[in-house]
C-alpha cells in the first residue's frame, strides 16, 4: 500500500500519544470492519465563553492509517474551540496527511468520532447540553463497540 510522506511522517513520530493524568474528557471507538480502536483524551479550559481544547492526547490499536489519523486529529484540535473542533472533516484529515488510500479513508472517520466521544464525555461529565448531532453519533459509536466486544469474546 502506497502511503503519503505525511501519513508516514505522522506514523513513525506520532503527534500526542499516550495517556493523559486527569483527562477531562476520553472517548473510545473501535471499527467493526478492521478491527482498529482509539482512545482520545482531552484537557479542557474556559476562555471567552468558549470551551478550548487545551491539550489532547491519544492512543490507537491499529494500522498505519489510523495511527497517523489519530496523530494529525491532535494537532488539527489542539488550541481550538469545541465548534472548530466539531467542524474539522474527513477531508481536513486527509488533506493534512497528503491523501490516503481509498480503502483506509474510514480511519478519518473513525479519529473524529473519537474526538466527538472525548467532547461527549467532557459535556456529559459536566451536566451541559449535549447537541443532537454529538447524541447521535455517540449512539453509533456505542452500537459499534458493543459489535466489536460481541465478535471478540
Amino acid at each position: 500500500m502506497n502511503y503519503s510522506k505525511e501519513v508516514l511522517d505522522h506514523f513513525k513520530n506520532p503527534r500526542n500519544v499516550g495517556e493523559m493524568k486527569n483527562p477531562d474528557g476520553v472517548g473510545k471507538v473501535g471499527n467493526i470492519a478492521c478491527g482498529d480502536v482509539m482512545w482520545v483524551y482531552i484537557k479542557v479550559k474556559e476562555k471567552n465563553n468558549k470551551k478550548i481544547i487545551e491539550d489532547i492526547k491519544f492512543k490507537t490499536f491499529g494500522c498505519v492509517a489510523a495511527l497517523s489519523t489519530s496523530s494529525v486529529l491532535t494537532e488539527l484540535v489542539k488550541g481550538k474551540s469545541f465548534k472548530e473542533s466539531l467542524n474539522i472533516k474527513k477531508d481536513d484529515i486527509i488533506n493534512s496527511l497528503g491523501g490516503l488510500p481509498e480503502i483506509k479513508i474510514h480511519c478519518s472517520f473513525l479519529a473524529i468520532d473519537a474526538l466527538w466521544e472525548a467532547i461527549y464525555n467532557y459535556l456529559s461529565k459536566n451536566n451541559l447540553e449535549i447537541p443532537e448531532k454529538i447524541e447521535k453519533n455517540h449512539q453509533k459509536v456505542i452500537k459499534d463497540l458493543k459489535i466489536i466486544e460481541d465478535k471478540n469474546k
